[in-house]
């Protein structure tokens, strides 16, 4: 049996998370990305709280296209990560292929200053 678009990110993305967890030194940099927009969060796991948050849907981001709508989240969630004191993170890609508006989201945080 085939399985659906959503069903396979799914099973990708328990895959993925059943290796990454996030805690207060190295949270979980979580990516988001629907159609239209693009959404980064960095996540405590052990605590469970979400320590800072960014999406293409904020006023202050701007962008002509979805790919550069994505490098500007990276790097406003990079720069936030690094005032917070958070210097490494482990990267979600949320069972997403690590290419296009991902990529490019992960590339401006490690320009902004974050290593994973």
């Amino acid at each position: 049996m085939a399985l659906s678009k959503l069903e396979r990110r799914q099973r990708i993305k328990y895959r993925i998370r059943k290796t990454i967890s996030g805690t207060a030194a190295k949270p979980r940099l979580s990516v988001f990305r629907s159609n239209k927009e693009i959404y980064a969060q960095l996540v405590d796991d052990v605590n469970g709280v979400t320590i800072a948050s960014v999406s293409s849907r904020n006023k202050n981001i701007t962008a002509s296209n979805k790919a550069e709508s994505a490098v500007a989240v990276g790097k406003v969630i990079g720069d936030i990560a690094v005032k917070a004191g958070v210097e490494t993170v482990a990267f979600d890609r949320n069972g997403y292929l690590y290419h296009g508006r991902v990529k490019a989201l992960a590339d401006a945080a490690r320009e902004a200053g974050l290593k994973f």
